[in-house]
């Protein structure tokens, strides 16, 4: 059975590769079955009449040669017969009415012909005569003509149409049947999925792996929630239930994925069915969104993994793009720390708005690499101007603006690892404040329209040397944007998923490993934004800033650190606490248990855009703040940490530095780090 098999499959491969003449002669043969069919359904297949050798042989080349002709025009040499769908079939149907009217057309302008002829009124015979070739040609023709008449129905010609359509298109759906029920991998290959929506998407979704010759998905069926689809059976599939059943399909099913096929669904569905399905050992894909598919950029069985970001329940960012592109479009603008995850997505969302040039300054050169490439190759027709340079060296970023002569500047570069900069204070003094103050102060000398720093809602009341060095730049940024024309621009968010050192790709590396993924506390929490999220809300409030003022980016509602390591597992197809484990490692030094950054908090009123609060602006003491400056950064390079320290809290009497928590706060331990784990968490 197996070898005959593998005869067929070697068999349609190699008609594969001479699909245009295997095509011709197949459908010579069909339509001469179907002429067959026609003359044998109006003859009562009665064998003993003369009309196969009186009839049917006489008109098939004629007949043949039309459709031929008729099929060929209309393109159905083309088409590959195991992806027919029902555009073939009504092109089949199509170029059946068209022979078939040809076919009666030329048949009954061939019997006026040959009644004309025997009466005489066309090709007359000169009794006694002999009559010359063209005559006797036309009377020998006639009286074959009449003969056919005779023992031709006229019943034939719509059971012809009829019988090409039906064996030209059972022809065609045979051989796709096959290679779908039969052309599978071997038993035990399969991979067992489930479709999570029985609409458009879904239909489009399972016709696709349908098709695929190779495929080694067997779908168990759909979920939908709505009630009048379901029992209903989509090309053999049956739509199971609602949504609420995932649990009990998968486990009853044997499912290893799930493929989520629905592109406008809330990011809270989709968290929904996750979180139903932890413990189960599911993988879960998803439909790319609605408006690629309609555009063209994907097909919608270009499926990619459900990420973290899907998880969290936000709604797209309504920009004013006309307000950006009044500071952005034909403007020269530079971004510092272009290299990094948020001065990166800064660049592209900015290349988007065709700035005059884009420069791009980054002390790392391989990031500064990358993202140069990308630009190039994305926006080829944007000059991008990469630079390799250190934001604390004065002369050489004074020289680099003064040459570029940016209208506007985001500031992106900074120290931002919480646990890190506790150990080496001096380098977040001198990154984060003084590189700070060296590109404030150059872009006030050459005349910047408008600067916008990037900072934390960890400068928020901070705890930890990072939140505080953000929080002595802001305040430095913002007198001074009283002090000279230049416009100085504050933003402030909370922690964007997929950073750099973030928690995401480190519990990803944790899961890769094999566990354990390390959370520092059970009660850690943390607000979360995706970076172009971040970055598109940075540029608009950029575009509402007039100079001073500190705006917050509404994060939404915070999440629970373990419940973002527990989804993270489970989107890994793996069991939380079974597959891999969860520790607590201890609250790092710096590390708060929840951050403050609320738009809907003290000091902040709302702007006109409903994601964008601002912070009520606390006046500040120009000389004290200078002068507390330059003994951070006198101390930055030989004082102790405590000392340094010290000054901090005389500059930001707000910081105070929090006694560590048993159970260490929600971030991961760092790689490698002598911490032993103090809990494993239960699972949920």
């Amino acid at each position: 059975m197996r070898r005959r098999r593998s005869k067929i499959i070697a068999l349609l491969d190699w008609a594969t590769l001479h699909r245009t003449p295997v095509s011709i002669l197949a459908h010579l043969f069909l339509f001469t079955l179907a002429l067959l069919l026609a003359f044998g359904l109006a003859n009562n297949f009665q064998t003993t009449d003369p009309w196969v050798r009186r009839a049917f042989v006489p008109v098939l080349p004629g007949l043949l040669l039309i459709k031929l002709v008729v099929f060929h025009l209309m393109g159905l040499w083309r088409g590959s017969w195991r992806y027919v769908g029902l555009r073939d079939l009504l092109s089949v149907v199509m170029a059946s009415q068209v022979a078939t009217f040809l076919f009666v057309l030329c048949f009954f302008l061939g019997e006026n012909f040959a009644l004309a002829t025997i009466q005489e009124r066309i090709f007359p015979l000169t009794p006694g005569g002999q009559p010359d070739l063209l005559t006797a040609w036309a009377h020998r023709a006639a009286s074959k003509i009449a003969s056919v008449r005779q023992y031709f129905p006229d019943s034939v010609f719509l059971l012809d149409w009829a019988a090409t359509i039906g064996v030209v298109c059972a022809a065609r759906m045979s051989l796709r049947l096959y290679y779908e029920e039969f052309r599978t991998s071997p038993p035990g290959t399969t991979k067992r999925i489930l479709i999570v929506g029985a609409g458009d998407a879904g239909e489009a979704l399972l016709r696709e792996i349908i098709r695929l010759p190779d495929q080694d998905y067997q779908v168990v069926g759909f979920l939908d929630d709505e009630p009048r689809r379901k029992g209903n059976r989509i090309h053999g599939v049956e739509v199971l239930g609602g949504l609420d059943l995932i649990v009990e399909v998968c486990e009853g099913h044997s499912v290893e994925e799930v493929l989520i096929a629905m592109p406008t669904a809330p990011q809270k569905q989709i968290r929904l069915l996750v979180e139903r399905c932890q413990g189960l050992n599911v993988r879960f894909r998803t439909v790319p969104p609605i408006a690629d598919v309609i555009e063209g950029r994907v097909q919608v069985s270009q499926l990619r993994a459900v990420e973290i970001e899907d998880l969290l329940a936000r709604d797209p960012v309504q920009l004013d793009t006309q307000a950006i592109e009044t500071y952005i479009r034909n403007r020269r603008v530079l971004v510092t720390g272009a290299g990094g995850s948020i001065g990166a997505e800064m660049c592209r969302q900015i290349a988007r708005f065709r700035p005059a040039c884009l420069a791009l300054v980054e002390q790392a050169e391989n990031n500064l690499f990358e993202i140069d490439r990308e630009l190039r190759s994305k926006w080829p027709d944007l000059p991008v101007l990469p630079f390799v340079a250190d934001i604390c060296d004065r002369p050489r970023i004074l020289t680099l603006f003064s040459s570029i002569k940016p209208s506007a500047i985001f500031h992106a570069a900074a120290h931002k690892h919480v646990p890190m900069m506790e150990g080496n204070p001096g380098e977040a003094v001198k990154n984060n404040i003084l590189g700070t103050r060296m590109v404030a102060d150059a872009a006030a000398a050459v005349g910047v329209e408008k600067v916008v720093m990037i900072s934390t809602d960890k400068a928020v009341n901070p705890t930890s040397i990072m939140g505080c060095t953000k929080r002595v730049a802001e305040m430095y940024v913002q007198e001074l944007s009283s002090r000279c024309p230049t416009q100085f621009v504050t933003v402030r968010f909370g922690n964007v998923l997929g950073s750099s050192g973030s928690v995401v790709p480190i519990f990803k590396k944790q899961i890769a490993e094999g566990g354990p993924v390390t959370v520092t506390h059970p009660d850690m929490m943390r607000y979360f934004m995706t970076i172009p999220e971040a970055s598109q809300l940075v540029l608009q409030a950029g575009a509402m800033g007039k100079g001073g003022e500190i705006y917050l980016l509404d994060m939404g509602d915070p999440v629970r650190i373990l419940d973002l390591a527990n989804d993270l597992i489970t989107l890994s197809g793996l069991r939380p606490g079974e597959d891999i484990e969860i520790v607590f490692s201890g609250v790092r030094p710096g590390e708060k248990l929840m951050e403050q950054l609320s738009i809907e908090g003290e000091g902040v009123s709302r702007t006109k855009h409903p994601k964008i609060g601002i912070w009520e602006r606390k006046p500040g003491h120009w000389n004290s703040i200078c002068s507390g400056i330059d003994r951070l950064v006198a101390l930055a390079d030989s004082a102790t940490p405590a000392e340094i320290r010290a000054a901090l809290s005389e500059l930001v009497p707000e910081y105070a530095p929090e006694p560590l928590l048993e159970g260490n706060g929600g971030l991961p331990a760092e790689p490698g780090a002598t911490s032993v784990p103090r809990a494993i968490a239960p699972v949920n």
